[in-house]
Parts: structure tokens; C-alpha cells; sequence
């Protein structure tokens, strides 16, 4: 078998600690090679023009590059062997550059040892198989989990490049978590006026006939794999068709069955039909069966009566299951936050007027349970305490800093301070953290208010909540020892952690989760709004602790993703650099499929061995180093290409 090599002196790069011409002289006597050739800069354009025409002149079987690392040009050459008529898998590169030349300062060490690197690329390459790529059909459709501002914003951009989104919200409204809150931080922006116009283009613009929006909707199953997923979805009925109602509300006033309201965290009621709050999309009420009358056997019908739509309240709405067709899925499900009953000492459901962040927030809004008043059962608070890193940056509770709750706590001192002229704000807090070009501002302006003190506490072990003459008292460590605080109102600032459905969903998707609960990113720095399973992206806090910015972002992230990979038109190339199972060999034990990082690996009913979907598999080799009956092979990289190359650098 006739084997190319080619030499790259890569200036002085190489050949001043290389002797190009030893190397030829050293590898001219091995019977495999049949030529050497030294080219000054392979990787120029000139040098690949050079390599295509000399493989296509003289037709070696086999071609080996000594040259930098494979991570730089390997995909370059191999398709400058392509070009010239030869299987591009026939190609070894050999990385004399960084192994070699750049870390071995005496010329003949470097040079014996660059020969061994290449003779032992010459004894693999004998064994590399004619390996090609292959072709699939894909669906070009996406569906989106979850409608907040990550979800919307990726929903949008899909739909801007021509693919049909199917998004599915679990909850009645669209929006998100940032439509239960008044202002947003660092610039104190009226939330719902920010999201409006994504909303206004995901019902109503030039591209919403794309998107089909299921609220009240669940994802309960997923099938398939990147390019041909299968999704179903159980949708819970709603009992107002949202084409027919007007919006005007004559429904819910008659209604007399009422319940807590779960969308303002149980601080006021709602009636069984109702809107969770005012200004909600789309602009429909829902029915909750478990609190209508009709749920306890009574045929109630006065919501129906007062309805001047005919037809727009229908009882005889049913759960659905609906099955759509998908190439890609984003999960924006968004997270919650930290139970503070594991912090029974803060005194949160025991204690009037202590609060989590998320309670204050809707107390604050306009469209919230006090229409945006502050206020308490004795009157209006004149003092407030704001408890940040409540279980944070905690290794009892959550280690991580969730990097929002400072900018939030502040943005709470401002509106405290012009809604409650005065009212004296005390900030307990471990940390402060003020990232990007904005948050310090806000930070600044807290700190400049007189009426606002800042301490530091160390363990949240140590600070104590009671309730104390109608007020309630905090006591927490000081320089001086122990120091106490008598406030109106608490408000608790958790950490963020995984919303309560993520792990449910994690395994539908065989999606990872992380140590925290949050989704898995493919890679934490360059590739964060892709899964480790092809195919599902991730947009948002479901990802890890963020802002409505970044979650935004990354929501066009995750749809410039899989416009890029799924094109119409286009079929998906699948890399042949993928493990594959000897079934005669394979015991069934599913060693392989427990240890695969990409859910690669599946049984058949049917079938006893293995098996291996190539579009997702890496290559990566766990699978095939942890089978005992090494039935489990990895293409381009076999046990007996590896032995041969080992044996041949050790000769």
C-alpha cells in the first residue's frame, strides 16, 4: 500500500528543530512510503493547491500530513484529498509542531522523535477504512418549551427564517415570569411594555401565522432524534375558545366559586373562571375545573349567562393530545426559586410581612394583588429589610450566586423610595454583585439613599426572625457581637434554582441535568444554548441563573442554531467517525448505553444487542472502552488502528 507523506516546515516553525531532509531519508527506506515531500507552508493556499494536484498526479493509496495540530487544518486536507479523487478518511495527521518542535529544544531528539510520530501514522493509516458520509431527510420544524421572553424571542427569530414553531406554555398566559413583575432592572423599564411588542409579533405580526401557541400545554412525550424528533403534546382544556372571547370580562363577576391565586403566590383570591391578572396574553380567561362548581358535580352555568358571546365559554372543551413533527426543540422553561421553608429561622409563611422576592415583586405591580400599594395588615411599613443571599452562596442550601437577586434588591430600595418617601430600608447581604455596564448605577443610587443601611452577615445560620410587638425583629452578627433590627415588612432574596418540571422534562428529552438540577449545556463557554443531546437547545434560566437579557439572547442563540443546521432543502451530513456494535458479540448488558454522554445508545425490544444512532454519537469512545465483551468498535478509531500505531512509535 502505496503511503504520501508530506512534510511541512511551516517557515521555521518546524524545520529549524526538524530536519526536513532526514526525515525523508529516515522514512525513505520504509517499504509503505512511497514518497516525502517538504512544502514550506502546507496550509497556505498555495500549499493546498500544490497537495491536491501531487495526490491527483500521483495516486498514493494512503496520505499522511506532519504538520501542526489536526484541531487547525485537518478538515482542509481532508478535503483537499476529496478534491483528488480520494477518500478523505484516508488521511493521518501527524502534529510535529506542538508535540514536537515547540516542546523538544535538541534537533536530534526532535528529529527521531518526529520520525517515530510519522512512521507511527504510516502503520495506522495502512488500516483506515473508505469511511463516507452519509445523507438524511430532516423536518425543518421547531417546537419551543416554554413562552417567556427566551422562548418568544427564539419562536420569532425561527419564524422570521421561514420555519414553523409550535411553542407550548404550560401556564394560560404567554410572557413569562417577567410579566408578573412592574419594573425590570438595571433602567427600571415597565416589564410588560418591554415584552408587548414580541407579544404583538408573535400573535399578530407578518410572521404569527408560523407560530402556534398552545398554552395550558404540557410536552409528555418525545421521540426521534435531531432532524426527526416526534412530540406529543397533552393540552389541559380551557373552556373559553380564545377565538370567539372578546376579552370583555361579564364572565367572572357572576362566577361565585373563588380559590387562592397561584399567579400572585396566594396573597389574594381569584374566581374559578378568571384571568391570573390584568393584561395578560392572549386576552382570554381561563375555567379551573378543580375550583368550579361544575368540578363538585353542580351544573353552575352563570359565567355561560353572562357571556354575550355565544359560544366563546364551552364546558364541553377536552383535554387534547396533540402530536407535532420537529427537527430541533428549545427548552425555555424558565426556573424558580428556592423553598425558603428550608429556612424555617427567616420566618417565611410563619411570620406576617416576611416575603420571598417574588411575593414583593407582585405586591409591587400595578396589576398585582395591592395594585401596586405598598402596604401590611397594620398600615403602611415605614421600614423594610431586604435579605439578600437568603440560602446562597450556602453549602447547606445553594452554593452558587444566582447574580440577579443584588440588582433586583436594589431596584426594590428605589421603588420602595418612591412609593414609600422615607420609609427606612435596611440591606443584609453576603455578597454584592454588580456585573455589566448598568447594574452599578442602581447600586450607586441605593447607596446614596439616606434612608438606606447596608450590613454584612456571614451564615445565614446565624440571623434569627421573630415577630415582636406587631413588627418584626432581626437579629443577626455584628462586629460588636449580636445586633438586632425591628422592621414592618422582610423581603427574602433565594437563590434561583431549577423550575420544579425541569427534571421531569430533563428525562423525557434524555436531556442532562447538571449537579444543580439545572439543563446540561454542550459546552459552558462557547456553546451554552445547545444541550449534550443533539438537537435540543436551551434558552433562558433553565440553563443556569439569568437575566431577561441574556435569556432573550440566548434565545436567539438557540434559533440562529438550528437555522443554520436544519435548511429546507437541505439534507443533514452524518460524520461516519461514530462506535457501532458487533452484534455476535454483544451480551445485552447496557453497560454502553449507561455511560454515553449523548444518549446515543438504544435497545430494541426485539433485539438483544445495541444499538447506535450516528447522528448522535461523537465518537467520543467511552462506549467502546468500557464494553467487557468489546463488541462496542469505534470507526476511524479501532482497537487494532490504535495498536498498530503504539507498536510502531515504540519500535
Amino acid at each position: 500500500m502505496r503511503t504520501a507523506v508530506y512534510f511541512c516546515s511551516c517557515g521555521t516553525n518546524i524545520s529549524e528543530k526538524i530536519d526536513p531532509e532526514r526525515i525523508a531519508r529516515e522514512l525513505g527506506g520504509e517499504p509503505t512510503v512511497a514518497y516525502v515531500r517538504n512544502v514550506e507552508y502546507l496550509c497556505s493556499e498555495e500549499g493546498k493547491e500544490f497537495l491536491e494536484a501531487d495526490l491527483r498526479e500521483n495516486r498514493p493509496d494512503r496520505a499522511i500530513v506532519a504538520a501542526c495540530s489536526p484541531r487547525d487544518y485537518e478538515s482542509a486536507f481532508m478535503q483537499c484529498l476529496g478534491r483528488a479523487g480520494m477518500n478523505p478518511y484516508f488521511l493521518q495527521m501527524v502534529n510535529i509542531r506542538e508535540q514536537v518542535a515547540w516542546v523538544t529544544p535538541d534537533p536530534c531528539q526532535a528529529a527521531e522523535k518526529a520520525c517515530r510520530m510519522i512512521r507511527a501514522a504510516v502503520a495506522r493509516v495502512q488500516l483506515h477504512a473508505p469511511l463516507e458520509r452519509t445523507e438524511l431527510d430532516v423536518c425543518t420544524d421547531v417546537v419551543v418549551i416554554g413562552a417567556g421572553p427566551a422562548g418568544l424571542k427564539a419562536a420569532l427569530a425561527l419564524a422570521e427564517g421561514g420555519r414553523k414553531v409550535t411553542v407550548v406554555e404550560k401556564t394560560p398566559v404567554l410572557g413569562g415570569m417577567p410579566m408578573r413583575y412592574g419594573d425590570l432592572f438595571p433602567n427600571l423599564e415597565c416589564s410588560p411594555c418591554l415584552l408587548e411588542p414580541v407579544l404583538a409579533e408573535v400573535m399578530h405580526g407578518p410572521h404569527a401565522e408560523r407560530i402556534e401557541l398552545l398554552t395550558l400545554s404540557e410536552v409528555v412525550e418525545v421521540t426521534g432524534y435531531y432532524g426527526n424528533f416526534t412530540v406529543k403534546v397533552q393540552q389541559t382544556p380551557r373552556y373559553v375558545d380564545v377565538d370567539r372571547c372578546i376579552g370583555c370580562g361579564y364572565c367572572i363577576p357572576p362566577c361565585p366559586a373563588t380559590t387562592p391565586n397561584e399567579f400572585n403566590y396566594g396573597l389574594d383570591e381569584r374566581k374559578a373562571i378568571s384571568y391570573p391578572f390584568s393584561g395578560v396574553l392572549p386576552n382570554a380567561p381561563f375555567l379551573d375545573l378543580q375550583a368550579c362548581l361544575r368540578g363538585r358535580g353542580e351544573d353552575c352555568r352563570l359565567c355561560q349567562a353572562a357571556c354575550p358571546v355565544e359560544g366563546a365559554v364551552c364546558f364541553n372543551d377536552r383535554e387534547k393530545t396533540l402530536e407535532r413533527q420537529a427537527g430541533a426543540l428549545v427548552v425555555a422553561i424558565g426556573a424558580g426559586l428556592y423553598d425558603c421553608g428550608a429556612l424555617p429561622s427567616l420566618g417565611h409563611g410563619r411570620i406576617p410581612g416576611v416575603y420571598t422576592s417574588l411575593e414583593f415583586e407582585r405586591i409591587l405591580a400595578d396589576n398585582g394583588p395591592t395594585h401596586g400599594q405598598v402596604s401590611i395588615s397594620g398600615g403602611t411599613p415605614q421600614s423594610v429589610a431586604i435579605m439578600h443571599c437568603a440560602g446562597s452562596l450556602d453549602p447547606h442550601h445553594r452554593p452558587y450566586c444566582s447574580g440577579i437577586c443584588c440588582q433586583y434588591a436594589f431596584k426594590f430600595n428605589h421603588l420602595l423610595e418612591s412609593k414609600r418617601p422615607g420609609a427606612r430600608v435596611l440591606h443584609l447581604y453576603k455578597e454584592l454583585v454588580m456585573p455589566g455596564k448598568e447594574a452599578y448605577a442602581l447600586y450607586q443610587r441605593a447607596r446614596d439613599n439616606p434612608h438606606a443601611t447596608f450590613v454584612r452577615y456571614g451564615d445565614i445560620g446565624d440571623v434569627e426572625v421573630s415577630a415582636d410587638n406587631g413588627q418584626i425583629l432581626i437579629r443577626y452578627p455584628s462586629d460588636s457581637g449580636r445586633a438586632a433590627a425591628a422592621v414592618d415588612m422582610l423581603v427574602l432574596c433565594p437563590p434561583v434554582v431549577p423550575n420544579e418540571g425541569a427534571s421531569r422534562l430533563a428525562a423525557l428529552l434524555d436531556a442532562p441535568c447538571d449537579e444543580f438540577g439545572f439543563f446540561e449545556e454542550l459546552n459552558g463557554r462557547l456553546a451554552f444554548a445547545e444541550s449534550k443531546m443533539k438537537g435540543i437547545y436551551l434558552a433562558g434560566a433553565c440553563q443556569s441563573p439569568t437575566d431577561v437579557q441574556r435569556a432573550a439572547g440566548q434565545g436567539m442563540a438557540a434559533a440562529a442554531g438550528i437555522l443554520a443546521g436544519l435548511v429546507p432543502g437541505r439534507k443533514l451530513q452524518v460524520e461516519p467517525i461514530t462506535a457501532w456494535t458487533d452484534e455476535e458479540k454483544c451480551s445485552g448488558c447496557r453497560l454502553c448505553a449507561a455511560v454515553c454522554p449523548y444518549k446515543a445508545i438504544g435497545f430494541e425490544p426485539q433485539r438483544r444487542a445495541s444499538k447506535v444512532n450516528p447522528l448522535l454519537c461523537h465518537g467520543c469512545g467511552t462506549c467502546v472502552a468500557t464494553c467487557p465483551a468489546g463488541a462496542m468498535q469505534g470507526n476511524h478509531f479501532s482497537n487494532a488502528q490504535i495498536f498498530a500505531e503504539i507498536e510502531a512509535i515504540l519500535q
